[in-house]
C-alpha cells in the first residue's frame, strides 16, 4: 500500500543547529498515529515542514504522491492536510455555527462571509460536525464562552468541515479537564479510518489510550517506533524521554 504521507531524509538547519536531521516517516490513509518526545525533539518543526511553514533544508515531503516542499501553505490547505494548534483559534463574538459557516466558506472576511448562503451539503457537513463534536446544544452559543475544551473542539470542527485528509493535531489535550480529555479520546479515535490524524502530545496517558503506532523523536531523527508498549520498554526511550 502507498503511504499517505512520506517524509524522506528531511533536514532542517537552523543557524547551524540541526533540528530535524534525516527524519523519515510514513503513514497510511486512516491511522491515527502520535509523535512524542522531549522538547526540541523535532515535533513542532515537523509539522511546520509538512504544511509548508518551514521549507526543508533537504529531504522531501510527499502528501497523496505530490511533492509539498515547494508549495504555499495555502496551497497545502488546498490538498486536503489541517492544523490544529495548541492554543484554539476561534472567533470569539460570533455564535458555534457561525465559527463553522465561516470555515466551510474558506474565507477571514467576516462580514461578506456571513451572508453567503450554505448549499445543503456545507449545512449537513456543518449538522455532521456539530454531532461529532458534541457541540450541537451549543451551536447559538457566543464562542467566548464556551470552556477550554470546548473551543479545542470547535477549532477541530472547523478543521473537519473543510474535509481534510490528513488532520495535524498540537497537544490538543493541554489544560483540559479529565472529563474533557475523555470526550477528546472519544472525538479523535472516531476520526481514525475516515481521516489520517497526527496527534503531537506530551500527555502520555492519553496517548495510551487513543494511540495505535507511537512515534518517539529525539533530537530530530526518530528514535523508536511501535505500539505504545513497544517504545515503553525501549531502554533508549526510557532513558532519554519516559525517565527510569
Amino acid at each position: 500500500m502507498t503511504a499517505l504521507l512520506e517524509v524522506d531524509k528531511v533536514t532542517v538547519r537552523f543557524d547551524g543547529f540541526r533540528a530535524l536531521d534525516e527524519l523519515t516517516l510514513s503513514l497510511e490513509a486512516g491511522e491515527l498515529r502520535c509523535i512524542v518526545g522531549p522538547n526540541g525533539a523535532g515535533k513542532t518543526t515537523l509539522m511546520d515542514v509538512i504544511t509548508g511553514k518551514t521549507r526543508p533544508t533537504s529531504g522531501s515531503v510527499r502528501f497523496d504522491g505530490r511533492d509539498l516542499t515547494r508549495l504555499s501553505e495555502h496551497t497545502i490547505v488546498g490538498l486536503g492536510i489541517g492544523r490544529k494548534f495548541q492554543r484554539p483559534t476561534v472567533f470569539p463574538n460570533h455564535t458555534v455555527f457561525e465559527n463553522l459557516e465561516l470555515t466551510t466558506h474558506g474565507s477571514k472576511r467576516v462580514a461578506r462571509t456571513l451572508f453567503a448562503r450554505l448549499s445543503t451539503e456545507e449545512r449537513l457537513a456543518i449538522e455532521r460536525t456539530l454531532e461529532l463534536t458534541g457541540l450541537t446544544e451549543h451551536r447559538d452559543r457566543v464562542a467566548g464562552l464556551l470552556s477550554h475544551g470546548q473551543k479545542q473542539w470547535l477549532e477541530i470542527g472547523m478543521l473537519l468541515v473543510q474535509q481534510p485528509q490528513l488532520l495535524l493535531v498540537d497537544e490538543p489535550v493541554a489544560g483540559m479537564t479529565q472529563q474533557e480529555i475523555e470526550r477528546t479520546e472519544e472525538i479523535l479515535a472516531s476520526l481514525a479510518g475516515k481521516h489520517t490524524v497526527v496527534v503531537v502530545e506530551h500527555d502520555m496517558d492519553f496517548v495510551r489510550s487513543i494511540a495505535t503506532t507511537v512515534t518517539v523523536l529525539h533530537e530530530g531523527r526518530v528514535l523508536a517506533q511501535g505500539s505504545m508498549q513497544e517504545v515503553q520498554s525501549d531502554p533508549r526511550v526510557v532513558e532519554v524521554y519516559l525517565g527510569a
